[in-house]
C-alpha cells in the first residue's frame, strides 16, 4: 500500500496525470467538479498510470478539496 498526494485540477483542457516529487502528482481532468466526476476521473487516471486495477485506488481524505491523500493498494508501484 502506498499514499500519494495528489492536487486536482477539474474543467481543465487534457486529462493528464504528471509527477511532481516521489508521492507527490498533479493530476487534470476535463470533468468537471460536479457530482463527483472530476474525481472518478482522476481515479481511472491513475489506475492507468500505476497499472493497477480501479479497484486498487482510493480517496483517503480530501473528498471534496483539490489537494487529495490517495491509496494505491498493490505491493509494487510501476511509475
Amino acid at each position: 500500500m502506498s499514499l500519494i498526494h495528489v492536487k486536482i485540477t477539474p474543467e481543465a483542457k487534457s486529462d493528464t496525470v504528471e509527477k511532481k516529487t516521489d508521492t507527490s502528482y498533479m493530476v487534470n481532468v476535463r470533468e468537471p467538479a460536479e457530482l463527483n466526476q472530476a474525481n472518478k476521473k482522476m481515479l481511472r487516471l491513475l489506475a492507468i498510470y500505476f497499472e493497477v486495477p480501479l479497484s486498487k485506488v482510493k480517496i483517503v481524505t480530501g473528498h471534496k478539496q483539490p489537494s487529495k491523500i490517495i491509496e494505491i493498494s498493490e505491493e509494487t508501484l510501476s511509475m
